[in-house]
């Protein structure tokens, strides 16, 4: 089964230190939301097809948190970590993430499914710095690619599952 090809926004707002980044899908909010939280689904699709991903600590709860790391060729490239402040089941996810290579760079991410006409999702994604530093950096990061490649590869994902 083919999937319609969506493009990825990513917005840097210029008066404020925070990034948007919307993306539509091809499945509904309770297909789509689990591969923000269920472990196993989630190491399928996040970031650049160069890269897997390994789960050091995984409890996608309120009040639960992450530890993951990308790995290219068998070596850890960057790791990540936070806390998951509000798991809302196919409707929102409030979350911290941090960058272990800067670890005073932590963003409030708040993520929103919402449900479309047509069994489609729309995915918004706000992340939240604390400086227009900082979200210059996090522009300059490279995360476009990985980003891109990433919602790509969970777009096939979800055409598997239909």
């Amino acid at each position: 089964m083919t999937t319609t090809k969506h493009e990825t926004e990513i917005i840097a707002d210029p008066d404020l230190p925070k990034v948007t980044i919307i993306r539509e899908f091809d499945a509904t909010p309770d297909k789509v939301f689990p591969a923000w939280v269920d472990r196993d689904l989630f190491v399928q699709w996040i970031g650049p097809r160069t890269m897997d991903t390994r789960i050091h600590r995984w409890n996608a709860r309120t009040g639960g948190g992450y530890r993951y790391a990308s790995m290219r060729d068998g070596e850890e490239i960057a790791t990540f970590y936070g806390a998951f402040h509000e798991v809302r089941p196919n409707e929102r996810l409030v979350q911290t993430f941090t960058w272990e290579g800067m670890p005073d760079g932590v963003s409030l991410d708040a993520t929103t499914f919402e449900e479309l006409p047509g069994g489609r999702t729309r995915v918004t994604s706000v992340s939240v710095v604390d400086s227009m530093e900082a979200q210059a950096a996090m522009m300059a990061s490279g995360m476009e690619a990985g980003i891109n490649e990433g919602f790509d590869k969970l777009d096939e994902l979800l055409a598997q599952k239909k």
